[in-house]
């Protein structure tokens, strides 16, 4: 039997993050070879991972970031309880795949894991390593990108929501403020443009059937529905709702007074 050393031990769990005991155990049924060892702990993962996959993972981590310039990426790393959700390790490892997702300008959550994590590992192969270290489920349940001339970002609530909006310009206190916006009203779409047309459809239903339960006059029905559905593009339509630091003005008004022709281009928006 190979001697196994307190320091090959300590290397293994730093590396994996495994526990003392399992990294020793692994080193042992590998004979002392480091990258043997690695691929058990991985392989336990494995078997965690797929004993667990029925799991609900609503717990995690949002995890929005920008280049600074013109990119961002949100990602949502699920796991099942908030005990783990709120461990600095999750955290950390959740802010270094959201490095990743914004470098390697990938744009969704299955591309991400196939993406190179570090020491020859990807994403995905990364997951299922530490699910076998935590024993939760773990998966990037969730990932969105944004570009434009400028991108803004936003974490809320602990890492509960990430927003990422996209502007015709630079202007970093106006995208921190809309991108905080987009996190507190939950908008559905950009502009009414953009809201989808069942939706539509819907909203105009209902605002019949109001009406009509109202005892309005069938004739005036089509009326009154669409201008209540026009209070709801202004109630959930990014642009046009009232801007949550001054409600005199709506959030494309705020961005004009910030600069002429400064814009909303498009948003995402990602929560537990």
């Amino acid at each position: 039997m190979a001697k196994i050393t307190a320091a090959e031990v300590n290397k293994l769990r730093k590396q994996t993050g495994a526990g003392m005991m399992d990294c020793k155990k692994a080193l042992v049924e590998a004979e002392g070879d480091f990258e043997a060892a690695v691929d058990i702990l991985r392989k336990k993962g494995q078997k965690v991972a797929a004993k667990r996959a029925d799991r609900e993972a609503t717990e995690g981590a949002v995890i929005a970031k920008t280049n600074g310039a013109d990119k961002g990426a949100v990602i949502k790393l699920s796991c099942e309880t908030d005990f783990v959700a709120k461990n600095e390790n999750f955290v950390a490892l959740a802010n270094k795949i959201a490095d990743i997702a914004l470098a390697s300008g990938v744009s969704t959550a299955e591309e991400l894991g196939a993406v190179e994590f570090e020491g020859g590992l990807t994403v995905a192969a990364k997951l299922q390593e530490q699910t076998g270290v935590i024993g939760e489920k773990i998966e990037v349940a969730e990932m969105a990108t944004v570009n434009a001339p400028y991108v803004a970002s936003y974490i809320h609530m602990g890492n509960k929501i990430g927003t990422l909006v996209g502007l015709t310009a630079e202007a970093a206190e106006a995208g921190r403020d809309v991108a905080m916006q987009a996190a507190a009203m939950n908008p559905v779409a950009l502009n009414r443009d953009a809201v989808p047309q069942e939706v539509i459809d819907r909203e105009l239903e209902v605002g019949k059937d109001l009406a009509r339960q109202e005892g309005k006059p069938e004739e005036m029905l089509e009326k009154i529905a669409t201008g209540r559905l026009n209070k709801f593009f202004k109630e959930n339509t990014l642009v046009d709702q009232d801007f949550i630091k001054d409600s005199k003005l709506s959030v494309s008004k705020y961005l004009t007074s910030v600069e002429a022709g400064l814009a909303v281009v498009d948003f995402k928006r990602v929560s537990l």
